[in-house]
């Protein structure tokens, strides 16, 4: 699973589909260019927590998942602790990998 869904990151970065950065990211989210949020398991909590929050207020779903050097590494940048993609379908492609292969909040 973990390669599957590096090798989704790689192609959405080389799309030019995915932004990476806090700040970025947050004025992206406001601006309802993001689909989905991927935040590292190692990022600080208050990160997560102010992420999560901006996400939830603008209805944009948050995955914590990998970790900086991994998600980094993916998107060919360096230290990324929030990743954001910026087409619905890459976006769709990666949270149902994420989630086992099972399109989430489908039977």
């Amino acid at each position: 699973m973990v390669n599957k869904v590096n090798g989704l990151l790689g192609i959405t970065a080389k799309s030019g589909n995915i932004i990476s950065g806090t700040e970025v990211v947050l004025e992206a989210i406001s601006k309802k260019k993001v689909y989905l949020v991927i935040v590292a398991t190692d990022s600080s909590e208050k990160t997560i927590k102010n992420i999560k929050y901006f996400c939830d207020k603008e209805n944009v779903e948050m995955i914590v998942y990998g970790n900086i050097f991994d998600n980094s590494k993916a998107i060919g940048k360096r230290n990324r602790a929030i990743i954001g993609i910026c087409d619905i379908n890459l976006a769709d492609a990666i949270k149902k990998e994420i989630h086992g292969g099972v399109e989430f909040g489908k039977n």
